[in-house]
């Protein structure tokens, strides 16, 4: 059984009485139940070997059992593990084609894949996370998914709002707390937990508020969630919003069996607070979560343009255009691959040597860090363009002319790092690979040897030996 502090359960037995609080209390310790999401992006995307036959009613798209990250669906990106609570939030939000769209508290990456897959791939979302080890997974996770419209930032919020302001139509505040919805997963972040937590962490939430109100465009979206249950993180901090912003209204959210309404008296008696949304341990099955959703209700104007800062001479920006050889070379590597995407020349931009497409009509984001300015076509190395794994995961078998279908025990054989033997030869070049219709790595073909370009940091070792699909 789970030793809580002592000043959290009477805190809790206060706030819920002594018999809902205790019954709160004693499903800390009930079993953590999973879930994921399919992913609409990939085409075919509900032919998957998992059980289907469990659907969260909240999320169309998600489901009540685990996934293997071993397994070829979630190699692929066709599912995401994701906790039940947790892929309401984007839900809430409702993101659409075409809008621009920020996840601004980003990592690891659960709400950013699902507000691309809403979006079709259309529109701009722009992901982000402060810490750079997470940046780093929350690019790896919007990769798998085949998102192609996703920039993906490891910034502060004031640097953000400095570029970014009143752009966005609708913004995504995940923000860090003090992570009492983990207690049932993981026992150890109870240690982290002292009576002032949940009040040093609202102060943090309230500076990144701050900075998110000026990137919001008039008419647009704010919505607020956590993944713990304090007043102090949640009500009290959409009280203090709609306090300093009047202009801001809060709509209802839709609540589903086992979620309860926010809780008025539990920060400054506003009414309206009720349209909040509270997923508690011993109502709902997934680890917790508070929703907010907020509306601008200024009239909406043209759409700022995000800030240009002037160029200091002589410093180089993160963006510099192709040389005409580069150009010859991506353009080699489409016709001979039979790409059939629509990219111009002013959609591509190198950093470094990897080339990126970034749509011309993107905002200047040089000024920023970033872990991935547009999606990743590949890289040039002396004198030739290697498609990326990025690509390979965005492309539909249709979108290309050149693919070559795999057995299940060739793609365990290639993402553990081996060559393919093929058994008739083909033409010289790149080609997709596909397993079970799904595209899961670029290959390139010589001789009767598939070459293996899987990325070595990800290869599943072992996977050969344990079977694990």
């Amino acid at each position: 059984m789970v030793k809580l502090p002592s000043e959290y359960q009477e805190k809790y037995l206060k706030l819920l009485g002594p018999v809902e609080g205790q019954k709160f209390l004693d499903s800390i310790d009930a079993k953590v139940q999973k879930g994921f999401r399919l992913n609409p992006l990939k085409a075919n995307y509900q032919e998957v070997a998992y059980d289907l036959s469990k659907p969260t009613p909240h999320v169309p798209t998600g489901y009540i059992g685990s996934v293997s990250g071993r397994s070829l669906e979630h190699q692929t990106g066709y599912v995401y593990s994701q906790d039940i609570s947790a892929m309401y939030v984007a839900q809430v939000a409702d993101a659409q084609p075409g809008e621009k769209v920020l996840d601004l508290c980003a990592a690891p990456g659960g709400k950013s894949t699902q507000l691309a897959e809403n979006m079709a791939n259309q529109g701009l979302l722009v992901a982000n996370e402060i810490n750079r080890k997470r940046a780093a997974i929350l690019a790896e996770n919007l990769e798998r998914a085949g998102a192609f419209n996703t920039i993906v930032l490891n910034e502060s919020p004031q640097n953000l709002a400095s570029v970014f302001p009143g752009y966005f139509d609708k913004i995504v505040v995940d923000a860090p707390c003090s992570g009492e919805g983990m207690f049932r997963k993981d026992h150890d972040a109870i240690k982290y937990w002292h009576a002032d937590y949940p009040a040093e962490c609202a102060v943090l939430q309230k500076e990144i508020l701050t900075e998110t109100m000026q990137m919001l465009r008039p008419g647009g979206t704010l919505v607020y969630s956590t993944c713990t249950f304090a007043p102090e993180e949640n009500e009290q901090i959409v009280a203090w919003l709609l306090e300093r912003y009047p202009y801001l209204e809060l709509v209802p959210i839709k609540r589903f069996a086992g979620m309860d309404a926010g809780r008025p008296d539990w920060a400054n008696g506003n009414p309206d607070l009720t349209k909040t949304v509270r997923m508690m341990f011993h109502h709902f099955q997934g680890e917790g979560q508070f929703v907010a959703k907020l509306v601008d209700t200024r009239m909406p104007e043209v759409a700022a343009k995000p800030q240009k800062k002037k160029k200091a001479k002589g410093k180089r920006t993160n963006h510099i255009g192709l040389s005409g050889q580069q150009f010859d070379l991506w353009q080699d590597f489409a016709q001979k691959s039979g790409l059939k995407l629509e990219i111009s020349k002013s959609d591509l931009r190198l950093s470094g040597d990897y080339l990126y497409w970034y749509h011309k009509d993107w905002p200047d984001i040089s000024r920023l860090k970033f872990m991935r300015p547009g999606i990743m076509l590949g890289v040039f190395k002396k004198n030739r363009f290697e498609p990326s794994y990025t690509l390979a995961l965005a492309l539909q078998p249709e979108q290309i002319e050149r693919v070559l279908e795999v057995t299940k025990e060739e793609w365990q054989a290639y993402v553990a790092g081996n060559t393919l033997t093929l058994t008739q030869r083909h033409p010289v070049g790149w080609y997709l690979l596909v397993c079970e219709k799904k595209p899961f790595a670029f290959g390139k073909v010589v001789d009767l040897t598939v070459k293996n370009f899987f990325p070595k940091g990800l290869r599943f070792i072992g996977l050969l030996n344990n079977q694990e699909l």
